[in-house]
């Protein structure tokens, strides 16, 4: 298992998710995204406005993604 947090992944705290896998690491962070949009936190719609903005270009996104797999994979099991 692997931890990483929000700011990690882009986002805007220190919230940090544990997962076996990138792709379940991911889906968490997204949850965690989705809640923080509803009660409407300004650090986290911010960050969110800038993955819209990377989203844009779907090159950026994607060199994103592999880096971000990349960080993940390096870390060390928990």
């Amino acid at each position: 298992m692997k931890t990483m947090t929000c700011k990690q992944l882009g986002g805007a705290c220190d919230k940090a998710f544990s997962a076996n896998t990138f792709e379940e690491l991911a889906e968490l962070s997204k949850k965690h995204g989705t809640e923080m949009f509803q009660q409407g936190d300004a650090d986290h719609l911010k960050a969110m406005n800038a993955m819209r903005t990377m989203m844009a270009n779907p090159g950026a996104m994607g060199d994103w993604f592999a880096e971000k797999r990349a960080e993940f994979d390096a870390l060390p099991d928990a």
